[in-house]
């Protein structure tokens, strides 16, 4: 394994919320100079693609950070003390979308944005899906509507430029894989 190119000489916890963490990393190069960076440490998240054979649900709420409505695959973090992703994906399924997934395949992991946090993202592919009634866990997601697009839809969407979420846009390339 290569030796790291920055080496951490300490760090400092500057906020904490309920479920991130803020923290301020004092950093030293190769070369002797040193540097700071701030990092948003996460617990984690899933996004679930619910297909049913023909179209795949995505859920348009209001997302007070981006200022809009947005159209996403259901997603949630892993905020459940040692929930295992594959559960936390079928609860979200569930929650979110009102479906509840036969078969889970993980199908992609990513990290959402590594210049600042850990988040890392686990996606995971839901088939067999039995209609159950949703239990919207939120304002957003209790004024949220359920969208379903057949796979051409989805990929025109997407050249098209109207998906915004990062992950939402890996889950549905992954999907457009998966069929091929």
């Amino acid at each position: 394994m290569p030796v790291p190119v920055l080496r951490r000489l300490g760090h400092r916890r500057i906020a904490r919320t309920r479920f991130l963490t803020l923290e301020r990393h004092y950093l030293l190069d190769g070369r002797g100079r040193w540097t700071v960076r701030d990092v948003v440490r996460h617990p984690g998240a899933v996004v679930v693609i619910p297909w049913n054979g023909t179209a795949v649900a995505l859920i348009e709420q209001y997302r007070h950070a981006a200022g809009r409505r947005l159209r996403e695959l259901p997603a949630g973090k892993l905020d459940i003390a040692g929930e295992p992703p594959r559960d936390t994906a079928r609860r979200e399924c569930i929650e979110e979308a009102g479906l509840d997934p036969g078969r889970l395949t993980l199908v992609h992991s990513c990290f959402t944005s590594p210049g600042f946090t850990d988040e890392y993202c686990h996606i995971y592919l839901a088939e067999d899906l039995r209609p159950v009634v949703a239990d919207p866990q939120g304002i957003e997601e209790e004024q949220a509507e359920i969208v379903w697009l057949t796979a051409s839809e989805a990929e025109a969407d997407l050249a098209a430029g109207v998906f915004e979420d990062a992950t939402t846009i890996v889950g549905l390339y992954a999907l457009l894989a998966h069929l091929r």
